[in-house]
């Protein structure tokens, strides 16, 4: 099938669009407020953009409590979203005012990050502290209508728990990380092999 995806006229009962792109990951971002309230939140429209330096993104749509407090403090956590911890992140993503801390709302520990003001999930496998780069208003575009902001920060903090290292290397199978696809679909990295690059 082919359907034009500015009118969305693909004939199915849901827009296929996020089940094509996938599996992401999540991007379990925490922040603190300027009056000193924790926030989390999991965002799906999230990945590493660079490396060396090491930046990450996330989109958000509206412009949110995540967004407003790494504006006013200029930097965010993003902590990696294990199986076990799949129920726990759900509870996280309710819509609940700025007052309300999503770590005591979902059962959370929060834990110091070493370079920034934010927290991140203790019970995480591993957590980005990141700075603030820039906040992207993606209607800036002719002829685009859209509410999301997208997000980019530099990773200038990386925190791995000491078992999901195998070898020296992060072990993917064991940190078990979630990802999100379509609809209310999600899906587990158990799985992994590896491709040699071609040699010219």
């Amino acid at each position: 099938m082919f359907y034009d995806s500015r009118t969305n006229d693909h004939g199915l009962p849901h827009d296929p669009f996020k089940a094509l792109v996938g599996p992401r990951p999540i991007g379990w971002i925490s922040t603190r407020s300027k009056a000193g309230i924790s926030n989390l939140a999991p965002y799906s429209f999230f990945n590493a953009i660079a490396a060396q330096p090491n930046l990450v993104m996330f989109s958000s749509q509206g412009h949110k409590d995540s967004v407003t407090n790494i504006e006013e403090t200029g930097v965010f956590a993003c902590s990696m979203v294990s199986h076990e911890l799949r129920d726990l992140m759900n509870k996280s993503s309710a819509p609940v005012d700025p007052d309300v801390s999503e770590f005591e709302l979902a059962g959370l520990t929060e834990a110091p990050c070493q370079l920034i003001d934010a927290p991140y999930v203790a019970e995480a496998p591993a957590a980005l502290e990141c700075r603030l780069l820039e906040v992207v208003r993606l209607n800036k575009y002719e002829g685009i209508d859209s509410s999301y902001e997208m997000v980019i920060g530099e990773v200038i903090g990386i925190h791995i728990k000491d078992e999901m290292l195998v070898d020296g290397k992060v072990d993917a199978p064991s940190m078990q990380l979630l990802s999100r696809l379509g609809y209310m679909d999600y899906a587990t990295v158990n799985e992994v092999f590896s491709l040699s690059r071609p040699k010219d």
